[in-house]
């Protein structure tokens, strides 16, 4: 972080976690108003996003030379005209023999050509994962499991769908739809605010037997959930009626298809 870059130290690391999509709701809409009054944050935060979009650039991949590929190239036709050859002239002729000597030299220099290359791959794929934005299905697995383990699955607790609903106003810029689907078997629990994909989003919460359902829901085009399991969480995501929803929970796949079924005939 250079010099004219100075956050506030509390909130340095704080940071980082909006820049990668990490922060819940409340921390993520904290911090982007403190954003707009404080310069030295705000220029910090445009240096982290600066940073991150540097390092997308293909100009860090590492392309070996092409004296090194000539080389590599040589040492791997030799090895191949010679053989199992190369063995049976090591095991019968002496030590000083230079042909030996010369096999014996481009086998080691391909080997060690080839393991510089290897490295240099690996530090390639290391800065690759170190900074990849985690996936959409990812930060929707992790969005429910944070739900569960910080006891916040809900900021609005109320069956009543016309008591969810309102309590979103003012606080999203959409108004997502809000259905209570206890006839179908899967009631109601309360909603929340939730950070997905570098926005808030609203998360409808809903029981069966025990298992919690978050549904996530956002407008049309923004976002696209793809169905997959993930460390045991099914996510099942479908558009319409100018709406993305991603279902995520533990309950097993059959049944959360068919709570995905009864919402949508009930948004029918």
């Amino acid at each position: 972080m250079n010099a004219v870059s100075c956050p506030c130290p509390e909130r340095e690391l704080l940071l980082h976690g909006l820049a990668d999509g990490e922060l819940d709701a409340e921390n993520a809409l904290a911090l982007e108003d403190h954003l707009r009054s404080c310069k030295g944050c705000a220029a910090a935060y445009s240096e982290i996003l600066r940073q991150k979009e540097a390092l997308r650039s293909d100009s860090l991949r590492f392309r070996a030379p092409a004296s090194l590929r000539r080389r590599i190239s040589a040492a791997m036709a030799a090895e191949n005209e010679t053989g199992t050859g190369t063995v049976e002239m090591r095991a019968h002729r002496p030590a000083s023999d230079g042909k030996s000597k010369f096999h014996r030299f481009n086998i080691g220099y391909a080997g060690t050509a080839f393991s510089a290359v290897a490295l240099a791959a690996s530090l390639i794929l290391f800065v690759g994962s170190w900074n990849r934005t985690p996936s959409l299905d990812s930060q929707l697995v992790a969005a429910h499991v944070r739900s569960l383990l910080v006891s916040h699955l809900t900021d609005v607790a109320s069956s009543d769908q016309h008591t969810v609903k309102p309590w979103f106003l003012g606080k999203l810029d959409f108004a997502p739809p809000v259905i209570d689907l206890a006839q179908s078997g899967f009631p109601l629990v309360g909603g929340r605010l939730d950070y997905l994909g570098g926005r808030v989003v609203p998360a409808l919460v809903y029981q069966r037997h025990g298992h919690v359902i978050n549904l996530f829901v956002w407008p049309e085009g923004q976002m696209t959930a793809a169905p997959e399991t993930l460390d045991g969480y099914h996510v099942v995501g479908w558009t319409q009626g100018g709406f993305t929803y991603a279902a995520v929970s533990d309950l097993n796949l059959p049944e959360l298809l068919e709570f995905r079924h009864a919402l949508q005939t009930t948004l029918a």
